[in-house]
């Protein structure tokens, strides 16, 4: 069963998970600019990291029949040092025109600090100024509640935000709810240890039903599965959910969400 994988960092990967992907079905990818393991000691750091997102990772991914798409920004964990966001969002315009860019993400919280919450804000605002969709990162573990709570209020002090195009990704049990509820996309991780299993991310879909919910493997350069998509669509299979519903989850809502942009094309996949 084709399917869209809405958050990978594949530029942590191997080929040899492209060839997984592609092979288990996948047709496209989007990769939000993310935290590399080390804080990035300039915003020419940035700068190369964009590059490599917007060139030579769309012609990796097209070796394998994947389309790649991308988001840009200051990640949340780097986010707290003001002089270096402010250096490097005064950097993204210049790449935003490029044909596989849908918008501004990872953007969100990493410790829920007033720096981090300022240097979110401008990238909402970068986003809304430029009218592209936008992807948030919500904390980890104990951060989480507090931190999907503050970025949905914030995002809320902004009338002019259409909510349809915001995805707030790594919701859980504890924070789903207020995210829908908000009129929020969102996103379930399938992510082995800080995030949701395939088993939990059933009991989430079984629970609030499939409307306005994205999946993805959120693959990086930790303990994380490639393929997690599709373990997904197995677990849903074996629960005795329709091929529609299953579709739905890993096809047609992540293409509801992006086909906002006009620049996410499929036609020659």
């Amino acid at each position: 069963m084709r399917y869209i994988d809405l958050h990978a960092h594949m530029v942590s990967r191997t080929t040899d998970c492209y060839q997984q992907m592609a092979a288990s079905g996948c047709v496209a990818v989007t990769e939000p600019a993310f935290w590399p393991g080390f804080d990035r000691r300039s915003a020419d750091g940035f700068e190369d990291y964009f590059h490599h997102l917007t060139t030579f990772e769309p012609q990796r991914a097209a070796q394998y029949g994947i389309r790649h798409f991308t988001w840009l920004c200051l990640n949340p964990k780097e986010g707290h040092d003001r002089d270096l966001a402010r250096e490097v969002l005064r950097r993204i315009p210049k790449y935003l025109d490029r044909p596989t860019v849908l918008g501004i993400g990872e953007i969100g919280l990493n410790k829920n600090t007033a720096n981090e919450l300022a240097t979110f804000r401008e990238h909402v605002e970068l986003a809304l100024e430029h009218d592209l969709l936008i992807l948030i990162h919500t904390p980890h573990l104990e951060d989480k509640w507090k931190g999907t709570r503050l970025i949905v209020e914030t995002l809320l002090t902004y009338p002019e935000l259409k909510r349809e195009r915001v995805l707030i990704d790594h919701a859980e049990e504890h924070t789903i709810e207020p995210i829908l509820a908000a009129g929020f996309w969102t996103g379930l991780t399938l992510y082995p240890t800080t995030k949701a299993s395939p088993q939990r991310a059933a009991d989430l879909l079984e629970m609030h039903g499939p409307d306005r919910i994205c999946v993805s493997s959120a693959c990086d350069w930790g303990p994380s599965v490639p393929i997690a998509v599709p373990h997904l669509a197995l677990e849903l299979r074996a629960r005795g959910h329709s091929p529609a519903f299953i579709e739905q989850v890993i096809w047609r809502n992540p293409v509801a969400f992006l086909s906002q942009s006009p620049r996410f094309r499929l036609e020659d996949v």
